[in-house]
């Protein structure tokens, strides 16, 4: 008797349901459905880049990748060090930013909106001031907009590495323009539309870039100290190390993050596509959604 078809559907399914479980939390199934199959306009089409790199599973390189990145900034550092619960609730943090995203590139319009509408009423609330007497509020459109580089650049990094159907110059575009949809709904002013403009207002935010102790901190427990069982740390040190091999020598020197270019662009570039590749055949795609024509972006 040939057992091995259903022992393979047994450990996807279970792999696959323990990583969904992580990212999208205990209500994710319901919620997965409520996003997909709601009928209503879009404010993105099923053929829009967005849907394309949201869905993949370089997800998880990109984000980890993103948070470093966004922690250079010391106002956008020091909100979430006071404010996020990073280290008390790091898995409702991330639950909370998994949906968001699935929510405005999945979801209804009115989903999405009420989404965006939420997220507003936290970072408005958002206020303090840094250990050097900088003050800082969430809401500001500046420190909002290097967020919201900081993810688009490295959600679009990833993809193009280790993504399944990396885009063409005018998807890199496309899928920029889309992130500035959601980025203007956040409230930031004039948002890059191309990867060229990405790369300039990258650059642009460099002056304003350093590594505070809460950002070292913060790198230390995303890379060396996850809450994570002791049989998920290795493939999870193999995502970080993919995510920090993609940041830029001048992201990494400041968090002292280490750099061994003929070994990452071997064993760690390997093992990012072999880990990516698992976690997409482990984690079912969303389903297709059931709405009707997308909303005007």
């Amino acid at each position: 008797m040939d057992v091995s078809a259903p022992a393979v559907s047994y450990v996807r399914e279970r792999l696959g349901s323990s990583l969904f479980s992580r990212v999208a939390g205990p209500a994710g199934r319901d919620t997965r459905v409520r996003i997909h199959e709601t009928p209503g306009p879009r404010w993105f089409g099923p053929d829009r880049p967005i849907r394309t790199v949201h869905g993949d599973a370089s997800m998880f390189i990109g984000g980890l990748r993103a948070l470093l990145l966004q922690s250079l900034h010391p106002l956008a550092m020091a909100a979430v060090a006071a404010h996020s619960g990073y280290r008390g609730d790091p898995w409702g943090r991330l639950q909370r930013t998994s949906t968001f995203l699935a929510v405005t590139t999945y979801g209804t319009a009115q989903d999405a909106q009420e989404a965006v509408d939420r997220v507003r009423a936290v970072h408005e609330r958002v206020r303090g001031t840094t250990a050097a007497g900088e003050t800082y509020h969430a809401a500001d459109p500046h420190l909002l907009a290097w967020v919201h580089i900081a993810e688009a650049d490295s959600f679009l990094c990833a993809h193009q590495l280790y993504g399944a159907r990396p885009l063409d110059a005018d998807g890199c575009d496309a899928y920029v323009a889309d992130m500035a949809r959601v980025a203007a709904a956040l409230g930031v002013s004039d948002p890059p539309r191309t990867r060229a403009e990405l790369a300039e207002r990258l650059l642009a935010y460099r002056p304003e870039l350093r590594a505070t102790q809460e950002a070292r901190e913060a790198a230390r427990y995303i890379l060396l100290r996850p809450p994570l069982p002791l049989i998920a740390r290795a493939p999870y040190a193999a995502l970080a190390a993919n995510a920090v091999s993609t940041l830029p020598p001048w992201a990494r020197e400041p968090l002292k993050l280490p750099r061994l270019p003929g070994f990452e662009r071997t064993c760690v570039r390997l093992s990012g596509h072999a880990l990516t590749r698992t976690i997409r055949w482990a984690m079912a795609p969303p389903p297709r959604t059931a709405g009707s024509r997308p909303a005007n972006s």
